[in-house]
Order: C-alpha cells, then structure tokens, then sequence
C-alpha cells in the first residue's frame, strides 16, 4: 500500500516562503558571482578564493529563459543560506544536443574540495552519467536528481535520490478531479517524443483507465513538439488554432491536459473563451501559462506564491467564455511552483543531511524539507515502483501536492488524503 508523507513537522519548518526577489532579471546563459571573491559559470565549478562556509551546496538547473521556476528556487535557497555556501550553476538550453557540455557542467563541482553534495533540477539527459563520474571521484558528495529525464530505474543506479512529480498518483487524481468538477471528456495533448518517457506513457495509461472507473471520455489529441522545426512559435500557434475545434468536438466540459510547457499558455488563453476545464498543468506553478494567457505582470509579487495565486486567481475568476461561463471553479494549479520548491526543496534536504538531521532516503525528511518552501499546501508520494516486477524502489520518489482549484473562494480539492487504488501502480 502506498505510503501517506507524515507532515508532522518541526517548528523549524514553519519558516515563511522566502522570496526570491528580482522576478524579471535574467539569469540564463552568463555567470554567476558569488561572495568571498569566488565566481562560479555556468561550466561548473569554482574558480578559486576563499569561502567561510565549512562546506557547498550545487544546485544546476535551467537557465531563467527556458526554467525560470527551478532557477529561482535556487536562488531562494542561496539568498538564504548565502553565497559563501551555496553555488549555482546552469546546464545548457539545448541540452539534448550539448550532452557532453551538460555533463561537464555537473562533474566540474566534484573538483571544489568542499563540495558535499549536487542538486540537478530538472535532472535533462547526462544526468545519470555525470552522477557517476562525481561518485567515481567523490563518493562523499551527495548527488540529488529532480525531475528526471531519464529512466528513473537509471538515474535511481547513479544518484542516491531521486525526486519526481507522481505521475501514477497524478494520472489518478487528475480525472477524479475533473470529474468531481463536472467534466464529462478528458483531452490528453502531446507528441511522440514525450509520449516514449516512461513517466509519460506510463500517466496517459493510468489516465485512460481512471477514465473508464469514473465514465469519462478519454482523448488522444497529437501536437507539434516546440523542439522540432516549426519551433515553440508554431507549436503554440497550433494550439491556439485548434483549441476553438476541439472545444467545439468535445463540448465546454471536457477537460484538457498538455505534457509541454509550451502548449499551456495558449490552450490556457483559448480555454478562457471557448470553455472547458484545466486541472492543472504537467509541472504545475501559478506562473505556469496564467499570466501570459491573462495578460498579469506579476513583477511585484515574485517569489511570494501567496500573492500571485491570489492575483493569477482574481484574474481567472473574471473571465468568461462566448456562453458567459465563468472561469471560477474550472481552473487549478498547485499553490506553490513544483520547480520553485523542488529546487530550494531537496538542497534543503541536502543540507539537513550533510548537518546530520536527516537521513537521505527519509521520504517524511523530503517532504518537511519542500514544505519550507510551500507553508500552506500538503504534499504526499510514495517510492517508484516498475510496473513490470512490482519492486519498490528505496532511492526514487515520487511526489505531488495538493491540487488548488481557483474560486470565490478557491479550494484545495484533498488529493493529498485520497487512497489511489492499488491496481494503478502496475499500469502500463
């Protein structure tokens, strides 16, 4: 049976969310200096000086222009903790075809001898590869993956923690939520490079069949990939042609889910005219497509997910499509921004481990850790389990919070208390 996260937590834990400041400065592509005269690049490691620290933190993400979320999650944890401890680094935009470059970007912090330990989030193809060669030269280091790319099994042999949103549980409760809501259709979007990850095959499969338990239609729909020759401005145009069909074909009620990023503004800004729902998205954040699809500068409120879900929530509630339906109770998101709190989340773990307050594979650890981070909202998960043997892995986690519907007033829908039947673990 799945295992329910204990959010039993220490005062410690209570801590506001920390604001990550300076939402529009971009943070991609150059290098990042830190205190005690030592800079870091977007390469690596550290290129010499003296530090107070008694040891180092790396967290690796995206840069602000293609993960704006996972980035400024760890640069919540380094305005925290300082930059005398905390180091950043950035792997490539085009990391598919700079594999090698990505690598490089996560073993160069294995050569500072006071590294303990390596965040990566999301942890892109090379992962598992540069985690190996760390261990092969620092054994002592931690090396964490969030969200990984790769197969989970893989990067679960290299790293010791893995952390990624539950995409057996999240199949489940996303149609148990659209149908809670009124949905009658479920509308899947995607491309064949998604649909060959496990995490992604594995979701669709789960949702098809909670489909069938709550007598809901299940859809396929194929779009563009953005990484493919017409690009995330055709891709997203796609979107924003097709929206008004689909809405036509399936009705105001059927809800719709995208697995890129991409695609979410776009069929966010349709879904506000046409109808339909949208229970949240495939990494789920209140930055994820509602202020572009809503036209919010939310500059004042960056890092303080309060005040922009309450903005982001306010602006939803006032919509209304062609038929004069309001967007209240249609659409939701979860509180806190998955990459946000994934980032600053699992270095804070790291940290509790190093400091020796934690034990790395403690699940109910990792969750006190992300609820640092997301104060409000409750977070549940279980350990992977491969849905061809049945094994449970002890390393890979698999985690999701609550879901948040926006209103008057908004909810949170209790996802994190819901028993997934067992059955939906060995779905494929």
């Amino acid at each position: 049976m799945k295992k329910r996260i204990s959010m039993l937590l220490a005062c410690a834990m209570m801590l506001a969310l920390v604001s990550c400041g300076g939402g529009n400065n971009n943070a991609g592509g150059g290098s990042q200096t830190t205190g005690g005269g030592s800079s870091t690049s977007a390469n690596g490691g550290s290129s010499g000086g003296s530090d107070a620290a008694e040891y180092h933190i790396a967290i690796v993400t995206g840069s602000v222009s293609q993960s704006e979320d996972d980035r400024r999650g760890a640069e919540a944890f380094r305005d925290k903790y300082g930059e005398d401890m905390v180091k950043l680094g950035i792997y490539p935009d085009n990391f598919t075809e700079e594999l090698e470059t990505t690598i490089q970007t996560i073993v160069n912090w294995s050569d500072d001898p006071l590294m303990k330990a390596i965040i990566v989030n999301q942890a892109v193809p090379g992962t598992t590869e540069a985690f190996r060669q760390v261990k092969e030269r620092r054994p002592d280091i931690l090396c964490i993956a969030g969200e990984g790319h790769e197969d989970l099994p893989e990067v679960g042999s290299a790293a010791d923690l893995v952390c990624n949103n539950d995409f057996v549980s999240r199949g489940y409760l996303i149609i148990r939520t659209a149908h809670e809501l009124g949905a009658d259709t479920f509308v899947h979007i995607s491309f064949p490079r998604h649909m060959a990850y496990e995490t992604m095959s594995r979701r669709v499969a789960v949702m098809e069949e909670a489909c069938k338990e709550f007598g809901m239609e299940f859809v396929l729909e194929t779009a563009p990939d953005p990484t493919s020759d017409v690009g995330i401005p055709g891709a997203q145009a796609y979107i924003l042609e097709n929206v008004p069909a689909w809405v036509e074909k399936y009705g105001e009620n059927a809800a719709y889910f995208c697995t890129n990023d991409a695609h979410t503004e776009p069929l966010l800004k349709q879904l506000f005219t046409y109808g339909g729902y949208f229970i949240e998205a495939d990494l789920p954040s209140p930055l994820m497509g509602y202020p572009g699809a809503l036209g919010l500068d939310l500059t004042e409120e960056a890092g303080d997910f309060s005040k922009i879900l309450a903005k982001v929530e306010s602006a939803v509630c006032e919509t209304e499509t062609n038929s004069g339906v309001s967007g209240a109770d249609r659409f939701g998101t979860w509180a806190y921004s998955y990459g946000y709190t994934l980032s600053a989340g699992l270095a804070e773990h790291a940290k509790n481990v190093i400091d020796g307050v934690s034990e790395i594979t403690d699940m109910d650890a990792v969750a006190a850790a992300l609820k640092v981070y997301s104060p409000e909202a409750e977070w549940n998960g279980a350990g992977y389990t491969n849905a061809t043997t049945g094994v449970k892995s002890d390393n890979v986690f698999l985690i999701y919070q609550d879901t948040y519907i926006m209103g008057n007033p908004g909810r949170f829908m209790g996802s994190t208390s819901v028993e997934i039947p067992e059955k939906y673990y060995t779905v494929s």
